[in-house]
């Protein structure tokens, strides 16, 4: 059991790098079927087109951002790209088309776990003042930590 246990940020991090490399590319490739969408869903969808660069640059975000996942390289640097995609895929869903809204809830899910995991990685953005980094004159390799004064 505690096997499996100590396996699941592996499996929650490939299954999100699985449907973000997934959907990012089918945003290129249009290889999955798309069901058609009316009213609002399609105006919002049509304005991100309609920018030229929105929606590309969603798509190659969920690309690039996946295969940091799938290769277990940056991981903390992939949930921070995806977290703000993540958000307004879930608003969507949530707000102009609930039909759809399960599949998003899953990965925003694997998403909070993996933050979750990952936490100590994120310890540093949490500081409510922190300084910049400085380096020393003598050899300029040296840091003055945030919380050193």
């Amino acid at each position: 059991m505690s096997t499996i246990i100590s396996k699941l940020p592996s499996i929650a991090r490939v299954t999100l790098g699985l449907a973000f490399f997934v959907f990012g590319l089918n945003g290129f490739l249009h290889f999955l079927p798309q069901p058609p969408m009316s009213g609002p869903p399609a105006e919002f969808a049509g304005a991100l087109f309609a920018t030229g660069y929105m929606f590309p640059l969603i798509k190659g975000t969920e690309v690039i951002a996946s295969v940091l996942l799938l290769s277990n390289r940056y991981v903390p640097l992939a949930l921070a790209l995806l977290a703000p995609v993540l958000v307004n895929i879930v608003a969507f869903h949530a707000f102009l088309a609930p039909a759809g809204l399960a599949l998003p809830i899953v990965v925003l899910g694997l998403e909070l776990y993996l933050a979750r995991s990952y936490r100590d990685a994120f310890a540093p953005m949490l500081h409510a003042r922190t300084e910049p980094h400085r380096s020393t004159p003598a050899s300029g390799r040296g840091r003055v930590p945030a919380h050193a004064s």
